[in-house]
């Protein structure tokens, strides 16, 4: 009887809608108040990670100079489409719980390194989407161009730029809940042309300054957590005695390192001077190397209550294995995520995740990745019941019909994710359809849960 009448409503609202609208989302709902957890706790809650790469921290001279000035033109420099919703939402939908957007904030910018208003409102709008999408999002100062290295020789007038940016970011975000995090830099904070323990100092230094700054600037940023970088983000560097974690009144910091081991598999696509190209991994050797540096994290950091996320992790996908890959990948992933860590995996465009397509390429890496996830909502169960079934698809029809006539649809951000059946962006009567098809195999005896009968 139910089926009868959702096939019915199916027909209603297909007459009803002029074009399929999607959801409304909870982007104009309040957001909550800083939550009274530890930053150990907030960092368990991320589960797995994923890098939005070569998008917002692509620079360079000529992308001025044969570009059209355009945030646009930054953005697709290195590569990547201009980003959508539909996109961002997808990481959701693949299990992903927290977005790192890495960025060159010297694009477009003005005097007195005044960051461009244009730009950071477009960052800005994609930390809105992921944020709505029931993400964390970790925003940091990414490579730029390399003026990070200057430090060294030109202390006091980078560190006037450091401090110029991290202002301008503080007081445009100072409003934004604990679903954002604050990455103090990226890998540059190491320096060749000084002694290795003025280095350290000098990277002790500009994250002290960026806890001071972000405490200093009111709104939620008393409170907010801090991602701070090791030195080089290198595990062996991090690990020694002279980088020390910057003094927090609030103890809400986490410390960042990226993981890349072996650089003959993790990096290098073709041979190098310094390396030949591995295809493979995943001996026995590799095991211990990968399970070696993960202890060495915990019982500097975890074990001593300081959170660890590995903030880039990953490898190419050309001229390597592909079962290699997956098992690297979701190697690197259980063995931080069992010591209470959060791996974020580095990606470009199309990479390991699709940003056509709005899903991971690799459907057995998706399967592998899927245990360690924490996402916060589950595909097709929109009324949170527990089973996809026709109630969920009267629910789905609701909201399209809803939303046909201009009405609010009701949903959450997690609901409209859920209900998106077909990763099409949009939620309508296709969607509902979709899921009376499964409820159908369901009740016919079918096994395969909603994720692995769309991933089908």
């Amino acid at each position: 009887m139910i089926l009868k009448k959702v096939i019915t409503v199916i027909s209603t609202a297909a007459l009803l809608a002029f074009s399929c609208a999607p959801a409304v989302s909870a982007a104009d709902a309040d957001q909550p108040e800083m939550r009274d957890i530890s930053t150990m706790e907030l960092v368990e809650d991320m589960g797995i990670g994923i890098n939005l790469g070569n998008t917002f921290e692509s620079c360079g001279d000529w992308i001025a100079q044969w570009g059209d000035g355009s945030v646009e033109s930054y953005e697709t420099a290195w590569g990547s489409p201009v980003i959508t919703q539909q996109m961002i939402q997808g990481y959701a939908r693949e299990g992903f719980g927290v977005l790192r957007v890495p960025v060159a904030w010297s694009n477009l910018m003005g005097d007195n390194y005044t960051i461009s208003s244009a730009y950071l409102a477009r960052v800005r709008q994609i930390v809105d989407w992921a944020l709505e999408a029931d993400m964390y999002v970790i925003l940091n100062i990414h490579y730029d161009g390399g003026w990070f290295s200057g430090f060294s020789t030109n202390k006091t007038e980078c560190m006037t730029k450091y401090t110029r940016i991290w202002t301008q970011l503080t007081e445009e975000f100072k409003d934004y809940d604990d679903y954002l995090m604050f990455e103090s830099l990226n890998e540059e904070g190491v320096w060749n042309d000084i002694a290795l323990s003025d280095a350290y100092a000098l990277l002790n230094e500009i994250n002290q300054t960026f806890v001071n700054i972000v405490r200093s600037s009111g709104g939620n940023n008393d409170e907010r957590h801090l991602l701070i970088a090791g030195y080089a983000t290198d595990i062996v560097k991090t690990c020694d005695n002279r980088f020390v974690m910057p003094n927090d009144p609030q103890n809400r910091c986490a410390v960042s390192v990226h993981y890349y081991t072996p650089a003959a598999f993790a990096i290098l696509e073709e041979d190098a001077s310094w390396s030949k190209n591995r295809e493979t991994w995943g001996t026995q050797a590799d095991i211990n190397e990968l399970n070696k540096y993960m202890n060495l994290m915990k019982t500097n950091f975890i074990d001593e209550g300081i959170p660890v996320i590995i903030g880039e992790y990953g490898c190419p996908t050309k001229n390597k294995n592909i079962n290699s890959v997956r098992y690297f990948i979701s190697s690197v992933c259980e063995a931080a995520v069992t010591r209470d860590m959060c791996p974020v995996l580095w990606d470009i465009t199309d990479l390991h995740y699709s940003r056509t397509d709005c899903k991971l390429i690799n459907s057995d890496l998706k399967k592998a990745l899927a245990k360690f996830s924490n996402a916060k909502y589950d595909l097709g169960d929109i009324n949170k019941d527990g089973t996809v079934n026709a109630l969920d698809a009267s629910d789905v029809l609701t909201a399209y019909a809803a939303s046909a006539t201009g009405q609010d649809t009701g949903f959450s951000a997690n609901q409209t994710i859920a209900a998106d059946a077909d990763s099409n962006g949009a939620v309508n009567a296709l969607d509902a359809s979709i899921i009376l098809t499964y409820y159908a195999y369901t009740a016919t005896g079918g096994k395969l849960s909603f994720s692995e009968y769309i991933a089908k």
